[in-house]
Formats: C-alpha cells, sequence, structure tokens
C-alpha cells in the first residue's frame, strides 16, 4: 500500500479585502469584500513506502499547504487523500503515532529547555516507556550528532544544530514516514550536508519514507530519487530527478585552461563565451546539446590553443526549475 495517496485534492481560502475610503469601509462592516485564493488545485499522486520525494515550487505554489492537509492540520475542500491508511483530518490523533513533522521556520522544542528535556516529554507523549525513550535517544544522538547538545538550552544552539535536533525530535517515536517543509532554511553548507547525511541514513536503516519541500536543489539531488513540481496549486511535472536532468539538462557549461593567452575576442562557433580570465588563459563558454554536439566543441577547443585542463559540467539544478517555473507560467 502506497504511503501516501492523493487524488484531486483542492483547498480554497476566502480572504477579506480591506475597503479603501471611509464610506466604503463603513459598507465593508455590512457587506464585506471577500474573495477566493486556489491555493491547491485538483493535484493528484502517490509516493510509495520507504520513498524519498522531493515535493517543490516558487513561493505561494501550494506546497505548504498540502502538508499541511496531509498532516491533519487543515481540512481539504475538496478531494481524497489517505496518509499510511489514515484520512488525515478526521484520523489526526491516530495518524500522529506514525508520522514525524519538521517545519523549517516553527520549531517544536522548547526554546529554554536543554533539548533532552523536551525528547523525554516526547517519549511520554508517544506513550514509550523510559528505557525506550533512552535507548531512542542514544542512537538518535549518534546518528545526528547531538550528544554534546542535548544538555544545552535550545536557545544558545546555533541554527544548524538545532535544526539536527529537530529532526532528531521528529524521530523520536520511529515513524514510518517523515514530512519536512524546509528543513534546511537559513542553514550554512556544512549545516545542510549533516542534516542530509543524517536523513539518509535514516531513511535507509529504518526504511522512513521522506517527503521534502525545499528550495535548495542541493537537498533534492542529495536525497531525492524523484520530484512533484507545484506551480499556482497545479502539478507541473512529477518524476525521477536523473530523468528532470535528461529532460530539461539541454546546455553545458566548460571551463578551458589554455598554456598560452587567448584573444580578447576569443570565440569559438557554436559556443557562447561567458567569461574570459584577466589573464586571459581560462575561457568559460556554454553552449547548447540540441544544437552543438560535444565532440565537436571539443575539438574546436584543441584547435584554437594548447589545453592544459578542461571541465565540463551541467548547469545548476536552480537554473533547470527555474526553466520549468517559467515554462509553467507562459502555459498557464
Amino acid at each position: 500500500m502506497p504511503a501516501i495517496q492523493v487524488k484531486n485534492l483542492t483547498k480554497t481560502f476566502q480572504t477579506r479585502h480591506k475597503a479603501a475610503g471611509l464610506t466604503a469601509s463603513v459598507r465593508a462592516l455590512f457587506r464585506p469584500q471577500v474573495s477566493a485564493v486556489e491555493a491547491v488545485r485538483g493535484i493528484s499522486f502517490e509516493m510509495e513506502a520507504g520513498e524519498l520525494l522531493g515535493f517543490i515550487g516558487p513561493n505561494g505554489a501550494g506546497k505548504s499547504t498540502t502538508i499541511k492537509i496531509l498532516t491533519g492540520i487543515l481540512f481539504p475542500t475538496s478531494g481524497e487523500a489517505s496518509v499510511l491508511g489514515y484520512t488525515p483530518w478526521r484520523q489526526r490523533r491516530q495518524l500522529a503515532y506514525h508520522i514525524g513533522t519538521v517545519f523549517g521556520q516553527r520549531p517544536q522544542l522548547w526554546y529554554h529547555l536543554p533539548a533532552i528535556d523536551t525528547l523525554t516529554l516526547f517519549g511520554k507523549i508517544y506513550e514509550l516507556d523510559d528505557r525506550q525513550t533512552k535507548r531512542r535517544i542514544a542512537e538518535l544522538a549518534e546518528a545526528f550528532e547531538i550528544q554534546d547538545l542535548l544538555e544545552t538550552p535550545v536557545r544558545k544552539l546555533s541554527l544548524g544544530q538545532r535544526m539536527r535536533c529537530e529532526v532528531a525530535a521528529s524521530l523520536l517515536h520511529k515513524p514510518k514516514l517523515l514530512l519536512l517543509d524546509e528543513p534546511s532554511i537559513g542553514l550554512d553548507v556544512v549545516a545542510k550536508q549533516h542534516i542530509r547525511d543524517a536523513i539518509r541514513e535514516m531513511a535507509a536503516r529504518e526504511n522512513v519514507g521522506v517527503l521534502l519541500t525545499s528550495h535548495d536543489a542541493g537537498d533534492l539531488e542529495a536525497l531525492c530519487k524523484r520530484v512533484i513540481i507545484l506551480h499556482h496549486g497545479q502539478i507541473v511535472y512529477q518524476d525521477k530527478v536523473s530523468t528532470l536532468k535528461r529532460s530539461f539538462l539541454t546546455s553545458k557549461l566548460v571551463e578551458v585552461r589554455y598554456a598560452q593567452q587567448v584573444a580578447p575576442d576569443f570565440e569559438i562557433a557554436g559556443t557562447e563565451t561567458l567569461k574570459i580570465a584577466r589573464e586571459r588563459y581560462g575561457v568559460k563558454l556554454r553552449f547548447d546539446t540540441r544544437r552543438t554536439p560535444v565532440e565537436s566543441v571539443l575539438a574546436r577547443l584543441t584547435e584554437a590553443g594548447d589545453v592544459v585542463d578542461i571541465t565540463i559540467s551541467d548547469p545548476p539544478l536552480e537554473e533547470v526549475i527555474a526553466a520549468i517555473y517559467a515554462q509553467a507560467e507562459r502555459n498557464a
């Protein structure tokens, strides 16, 4: 049975508008101006047990709204959803024993208390006995490298340290599904890597499914096999991350270093010159593989001079995702 099944899910919010002018404001008291905002517009998807699934989109795409529906925080306007066999908004209490959640901007750890106190309290809430709780805390402390942080008040932890404790807390009761909403927001490169490594390790060790929303393409590449892209509350793409790259990564970046200086107006047919190093030994180029084969570019580069070093790479995944957003905007 899939961990998550969603069919034609919608969520519409009613918003009131402030009327301009005194007379209009008085009228609005009796006849307020209300408009409907469709945050989620008939989405359908499935997530298999143990799968690591990316759920991404620009701000306002409906990601967090969908996550809140799947955890039972919000009621949908229409449609169906099943999470681990439960209907979230009708069986929220039962579901809570089987899922873990982390909202990057809404901490669950008590700010003025050491993390160990909140973890111990969570053990009581999830009806674990004291030995189970202590053993589980020790396992998570090792996996997330937080042994030296547990006795420190949360307010004294760095953001990266706190987020490691937050994710560890969400796994205390050994959930079958972990829903992460922007867990790496605001973190530096090292802290992000710590979080990714720990999540990947725990998912593999305990077969925990992970539904991840993030604006950081590095999270998707490091953790997710498949990705769903939302735009204006609708799914505009869902497939493997590898397929996403093959389908949309049609350009290549080339960095070349020559043994001799190149001309100030250096050009290679079929490529776009992005940068020439100040000392004119290095060149950065871009070309479209649909128009110019890689072999011909390499041949022309070697003809242009004695190559000391050459690197061919794909553009950042962020560029690919931005292109998909732009395409969805044009098709809207």
